[in-house]
């Protein structure tokens, strides 16, 4: 068992290792990106990846407070599901209503990948083999997408 410190140690080791590894890649639209804190320029919408010592995710999260937007947004990109899974290569998890570590509610589309361990230096290049080709699809994904969500800003 790993301390709250190894833990924290650890799990801030492997978002710099990964972000030092992802950061000459450019995004789709070929600028730089912060891959790991990604910017969708839409509020209450978030790409992000986490991961612990059982599994790892990526994913859409859709936090609006309102139940009845959220639905709207998720609605939204049910109608760009086939775009998104083509741009993906693969089928991704589909969740209407969910809560999050916290308890609050939300609306996601998330892939994971297990058994793996964050917290097992042995399994990072799984981990950024899993994480990476996913969050570049989502951003090609996005570059095009993200007009679709227009009405909704």
């Amino acid at each position: 068992m790993y301390s709250k410190a190894e833990v924290s140690q650890l799990r801030q080791a492997f978002w710099t290792t990964f972000g030092q590894y992802m950061a000459p890649v450019p995004s789709a639209e070929g600028i730089p990106t912060n891959w790991i804190n990604y910017k969708t320029g839409l509020k209450h919408v978030y790409f992000r990846m986490q991961a612990d010592g059982r599994r790892a995710t990526i994913g859409i999260e859709l936090t609006h407070p309102d139940a009845d937007i959220r639905a709207l947004f998720f609605e939204q990109f049910l109608a760009l599901r086939t775009l998104l899974h083509e741009t993906l290569g693969e089928t991704w998890q589909w969740e209407p209503e969910a809560l999050d570590a916290n308890g609050q509610p939300l609306a996601r589309i998330y892939q994971a990948l297990k058994p793996v361990n964050l917290f097992s230096r042995d399994d990072w290049p799984q981990l950024i083999s899993f994480f990476k080709p996913r969050i570049m699809a989502l951003d090609e994904f996005w570059s095009n997408a993200q007009y679709a969500f227009d009405e909704l800003r």
